[in-house]
């Protein structure tokens, strides 16, 4: 590396060694040679042939070179041609800046002999740099006290390029505060001055910008710029002033503490120190500066305290502004308070009439009320009102005051009071509203009858009942109140004479519990109706009736009575029947009655014990005896059967009797003829004339039964709420009873014939024959003979 760092030092020597050594080789003449810079390169220059004379086929023996001083190689010497060319671009600024002319030596070095030859090139120069200001922007402070004619030199443009090419001339932009003036330079250079021509004024023009501009000689000429900047300096010469004499501010009362009131601004035309303002207030209350405060710096004007529209409407304040100098301004803001929605409504009650009675007339006032709000404008504006649906109407009567009357007759049994909420409403954004709560009692008047529960009542009570049994009540209401609402019960007169009330029912005034005074019997009295009234204790009464039935139930407190056979402790009866009878042959039937009712008055019968089992059995529904199976003659003559009649009460009452039957041979007939004279000598015997008595009664018990029946029934389909009742439970018999409707089995539909006998002298029965009725059966199962022998296995 020494080695190659030291070569050209070294080379350089030898060169200076033999320039010395042979100068007396070296030509005198100097040759001169010019090139314009920036010329490409190649560019031709010069031929050393024929510059030097030289031969050549010499040159490249002779070794023939270009050497420069700075031994930078600018030109090449082609050894062929001769020719001396350009081996770079030149650059006449890098090479010789602002020397001129710019000449760069050099040699063209021949060996053998050794020869030198000395040449100069002038590089000349083009226009290929712009003028140019070390400063683009050039700041010019100059106070607004200045006079005019000052001068002020400006710093020169540079150009890179000489001559002509350089900066030869500069110009001003067109202003009218000053102008440019050239000066020259001990260098032989110019520079500018800008000359004042009249006084600046900074609160008009605080900045004056300049367009300097530099122009060289070349062609075309180039030209760069600079911007002087002209900063004109204060002086105290203006007093601050406010952007307005008065500022009119609107606050809402409901602000917040520390919310801006309004921001004050005041401008002074000076600057710097001159330009600070303070802002204060200026000659004010305690009050107002109790409640606002200002920035001195920003001029923010901000709450202290609350502001109440009702107290205070309007705040004037001074305010000054001060600058550096002690120069002041004055103005003022006036604070004007804005109204906002913050006091709802107010109601009082100055009077209030209740309870009021429900025949109150129309326009009847109930209360007075009056209204105020602290707000104004259309905050203290009120619409008040009250619910709707209710009997009553706002009416204004003076200024804020309103009478709360009634608009329709009232109805206490439709409601006892009324809840009027009374609601008042600004016209204020947002709206406030109060509401008021009065309770209106509705009195009573006596306008209503009480009411029955029923408009009938249907009663049920079992005979045999203790005395003094409360066997019911009534129930009336009445929707009036108070005294008017005390209800007394009573027993109207009946409407048959023949009933004797006061002896059967009395009722509890206060209840209307109903009792029995006395025990009744189904037997003698089924059902009996009557009224009782209901009235109020008002003034006037009202009353009203309802219609009370009582239906006695019948208790099964009668055994059944048997008719026939007789049981009057004489002979009993003996029922003929002959042995060629077949099974199923009607031998009795035995006939009982029931003085009860319903279930109780349905008869069952049931053979008890007979003296063979199995001869004879009884129909259970209707009594009649028949025999079960055919005669044989290894049966016994006489028969003795034990028979039960037995109702379906509860308990069950029950009677027996006892039937003789006695088996005879050659008897076909239904009956045996009574012989004339026998009947005639036959002696009257009190046993015939009780029997005759007996089926006298029955006969008459019998159609006084069905014409009390039919009677009955027309009068209850007469009565439409009196249909179908009764004490009998509806549903179907027990298949083992027959109802007899209470006039026993005589209603059947078969009749009997007595025969008796002429010469025994007992006068007993001696055959009894069915004659079936002309009229269709009233029970299927009346007919049940096949069915009867089938129960006793006969076909």
């Amino acid at each position: 590396m020494e080695l190659r760092e030291g070569s050209p030092q070294r080379i350089r020597q030898v060169l200076l060694f033999f320039v010395f050594l042979g100068g007396s080789l070296v030509c005198s003449e100097t040759r001169r040679y010019s090139v314009t810079e920036e010329m490409e390169t190649g560019s031709f220059i010069a031929n050393v042939v024929k510059e030097f004379g030289s031969d050549v086929e010499n040159l490249a023996a002779r070794g023939a070179r270009v050497i420069f001083d700075d031994y930078k190689p600018y030109l090449w010497l082609d050894q062929q041609t001769g020719n001396l060319v350009l081996n770079e671009k030149l650059d006449r600024e890098a090479l010789c800046d602002l020397v001129e002319p710019c000449i760069l030596h050099f040699q063209v070095l021949l060996e053998n002999p050794l020869q030198f030859f000395r040449a100069e090139l002038w590089v000349k120069d083009i226009n290929d740099h712009t003028p140019t200001f070390l400063e683009k922007d050039v700041f010019l402070k100059i106070s607004e006290g200045t006079a005019p004619g000052t001068s002020f030199q400006m710093e020169s443009a540079q150009d890179l390029d000489v001559g002509k090419n350089g900066v030869q001339n500069y110009t001003l932009s067109p202003n009218s505060h000053f102008h440019l003036k050239l000066q020259d330079s001990d260098e032989g250079r110019n520079y500018p001055e800008l000359v004042l021509d009249q006084s600046l004024d900074r609160e008009k023009e605080p900045e004056i910008r300049l367009m300097l501009t530099a122009l060289d000689g070349g062609s075309p000429p180039r030209s760069g710029t600079a911007v002087v900047h002209v900063l004109v300096l204060d002086i105290n010469d203006n007093a601050p002033e406010f952007e307005r004499p008065v500022y009119e501010v609107l606050v809402p009362e409901n602000s917040p503490l520390d919310s801006l009131v309004v921001k004050v601004s005041a401008t002074d035309l000076d600057a710097g120190i001159n330009a600070e303002l303070t802002y204060s207030f200026s000659h004010v209350s305690r009050d107002i500066r109790k409640t606002f405060e200002i920035h001195p710096l920003s001029g923010e004007v901000h709450l202290k305290a609350f502001l109440d529209f009702e107290l205070i409407q309007s705040y004037t304040i001074n305010i000054q502004a001060i600058d550096g100098g002690s120069l002041s301004g004055k103005s003022a803001i006036l604070v004007r308070v804005i109204d906002v929605n913050d006091n709802p409504p107010e109601i009082v009650i100055t009077s209030l009439n209740s309870p009021i009675p429900e025949n109150s007339s129309p326009e009847m006032v109930v209360a007075v009320l009056s209204l105020r709000d602290q707000d104004s404008g259309d905050n203290g504006k009120m619409v008040c009102s009250i619910q709707d649906n209710l009997p009553f109407l706002l009416k204004p009567t003076f200024k804020n005051f309103y009478a709360l009357v009634t608009e329709r007759p009232l109805d206490r049994e439709t409601n006892t009071k009324y809840n009027i909420t009374l609601t008042v409403t600004d016209m204020g954004t947002p709206r406030l509203k109060t509401q008021h709560n009065i309770t209106v009692l509705v009195s009573d008047v006596n306008d209503n009858a009480p009411a029955f529960t029923q408009t009938s009542y249907t009663l049920f009570i079992q005979e045999n009942n203790s005395p003094a049994l409360h066997f019911g009540s009534v129930s009336a209401t009445d929707r009036d109140a108070g005294a008017n609402a005390q209800v007394t019960y009573s027993l109207l007169p009946p409407q048959d004479p023949n009933l004797p009330l006061d002896s059967l029912v009395s009722i509890n005034a206060d209840n209307g519990h109903l009792f029995a005074l006395r025990a009744l019997d189904f037997e003698a009295l089924q059902a009996f109706e009557f009224r009782v009234g209901a009235t109020d204790r008002g003034a006037p009464a009202l009353s009203s009736q309802a219609l009370v039935r009582v239906q006695v139930l019948d208790a099964n407190d009668n055994a059944p009575f048997v008719l026939y056979p007789l049981q009057n402790g004489s002979a009993p009866c003996t029922e003929l029947v002959p042995r060629a009878a077949e099974p199923g042959y009607l031998v009795s039937k035995v006939v009982a009655v029931d003085a009860d009712s319903g279930q109780n008055a349905w008869l069952s019968y049931q053979l008890l014990k007979a003296t063979e089992p199995g001869l004879f059995g009884v129909w259970a529904h209707n009594g009649e005896v028949r025999t079960a199976r055919p005669l044989s003659e290894r049966d016994a003559a006489k028969h003795r059967l034990l028979l039960l009649v037995r109702d379906n009460g509860e308990p069950p009452l029950s009677a027996s009797v006892t039937l003789h039957v006695l088996l005879v041979d050659g008897f076909s007939q239904p009956y045996l003829p009574l012989p004339e004279a026998a009947a005639e000598a036959a002696p009257a015997d009190p046993l015939t004339v009780y029997l005759v008595i007996a089926l006298a009664s029955v006969s008459s018990l019998f159609l006084f039964s069905v014409l009390a029946f039919i009677a009955v029934r027309l009068c209850r389909r007469s009565r439409a709420g009196w249909g179908g009742g009764g004490s009998v439970p509806e549903g179907h018999f027990p298949g083992h009873l027959v109802d007899v409707t209470g006039t026993g089995t005589l209603s059947q539909s078969y009749k009997y014939e007595v025969c008796l006998t002429g010469g025994s002298g007992t006068s007993e029965f001696k055959f009894l024959k069915p004659v079936t009725s002309s009229l269709p059966p009233q029970n299927p199962e009346r007919e049940e003979s096949h069915t009867f022998l089938n129960g006793f296995g006969f076909d």
